[in-house]
């Protein structure tokens, strides 16, 4: 099984968030106030406050009577036009953000362009940091113009290291890359280069660097040169072994081949690493052909003491689905081998927790004239293993299924072929 490619949303950061941000428009317009001041004293557009203050939320930020209003009057049917002057405020509201997520989707021109005014540049940088805001600067990268998206771009340049590193702000990062011009994605990349590493380790900087990786032409990623000499020290981190992944999957080969290099040298250590396992599982799966020799010329005179083993089993399992035909009989024939000792190899991974899935999966990917080979080795020790013990009950069952399995499919061709003659 692989390590999952790319997160939706990300982990929960260590460093504390901090406090709630109040986006409530002030009581008293002028140039020191949360607004933006209006002619005459009002917000723009000619909505005022109705004439009264509003009151304190639950989380003891002061809301205006509008979004007062908003939260309570469910049977109005309410437009974007009816909270122009209040777009910052709205937006860190849960409420008034999905409100203005759903009609951004289908905003005119005219509607777009003001709640860019209203936010760009002075209250963006908040929003993307926001819980509830970062939804709306997501959406406005969706639906803006591209020339509303450069606006947006502008804002954040000199930023993007503390936004790809903050909970909220690390998913505007994301989907700006998504839809914004290669010119301003080189920015970003630029601007990352210097502290790629220190990304790759967080748990939120991690997923901006796989976002461009995925979305960024390879020879713009000037950054893949810094993982040279980090390749162990990546492949065995949470987040790192991720970012190998898929600098593996999209960048060049002149790009992921010292990488791949340097990979090679450590696959022994690799394998029984809760990480780095992962890592060896894609190369197998998707690397190229030499690639996936020189692992499982590594795993050979191994087979049995990795399938024993965790996390290595995964990638006993792995090699033994994507090996060539005569690798695969090598390593099957490996685990049917008796040892020095006389003991049957095929009795200790019926018995082992991890191995025993190794077996399952050999008997399922092997050759016709080898999987009967093995079916035979297997049958008498599942009969006094039965006999004898209750312990492995689990284990059996499975072994059993794939047994009956294969003994029906073997009983089905033979009838078939004899109605055929």
């Amino acid at each position: 099984m692989l390590y999952a490619n790319v997160r939706s949303s990300p982990l929960q950061h260590h460093q504390p968030y901090g406090g709630a941000v109040d986006y409530s428009p002030p009581l008293h317009q002028g140039p020191r106030g949360g607004f933006p001041p209006h002619a005459g004293g009002q917000p723009a557009h000619g909505y005022g406050h109705g004439g009264r203050h509003g009151r304190r939320g639950g989380d003891g930020a002061m809301r205006s009577a509008q979004l007062d209003e908003f939260r309570a009057n469910k049977s109005r049917k309410w437009e974007l036009r009816d909270i122009f002057g209040y777009i910052v405020e709205f937006s860190g509201d849960q409420h008034g953000s999905r409100f203005i997520q759903q009609k951004l989707e289908s905003a005119t021109s005219e509607e777009m362009e003001i709640i860019f005014d209203e936010i760009v540049p002075q209250y963006a940088i908040q929003l993307m940091q926001d819980v509830f805001g970062n939804y709306v600067v997501q959406k406005m990268f969706e639906y803006g113009t591209a020339a509303q998206k450069a606006r947006l771009v502008a804002t954040m340049e000199g930023q993007i290291l503390g936004l790809s590193l903050q909970m909220y702000g690390c998913r505007v990062v994301q989907k700006a890359i998504e839809h914004i011009l290669p010119e301003q994605q080189a920015v970003f990349v630029q601007e990352l280069s210097p502290s790629v590493l220190r990304c790759v380790k967080d748990a939120n900087g991690n997923h901006v660097i796989q976002k461009l990786i995925e979305h960024v032409a390879p020879e713009r990623l000037g950054f893949a040169s810094a993982f040279r000499g980090s390749v162990y020290e990546l492949s065995t981190h949470p987040y790192g072994c991720r970012v190998l992944q898929r600098c593996f999957e999209y960048m060049s080969e002149d790009q992921t081949r010292p990488l791949l290099d340097e990979l090679h040298k450590y696959v022994p250590n690799l394998m029984i690493d809760q990480f780095g396992n992962y890592v060896v599982q894609f190369v197998l799966e998707h690397g190229k052909a030499q690639d996936r020799a020189m692992i499982i010329s590594k795993l050979t005179g191994q087979m049995y003491n990795m399938a024993k083993h965790k996390f290595a089993s995964n990638v006993c399992e792995k090699a033994l689905v994507t090996a060539d035909p005569e690798s695969r009989r090598k390593l099957i024939d490996e685990i049917m081998t008796p040892k020095q000792d006389g003991l049957s190899p095929i009795m200790g991974l019926m018995k082992d927790s991890f191995g025993n899935y190794v077996l399952q999966r050999a008997l399922t990917v092997a050759d016709p004239d080898q999987r009967e080979l093995l079916i035979n080795k297997v049958r008498p020790h599942l009969v006094n293993m039965r006999r004898y013990s209750s312990a492995y009950s689990k284990h059996l069952s499975a072994i059993e299924r794939l047994l009956e399995k294969f003994s029906s499919g073997d009983a089905a061709q033979t009838e078939g072929a004899a109605e055929s003659s």
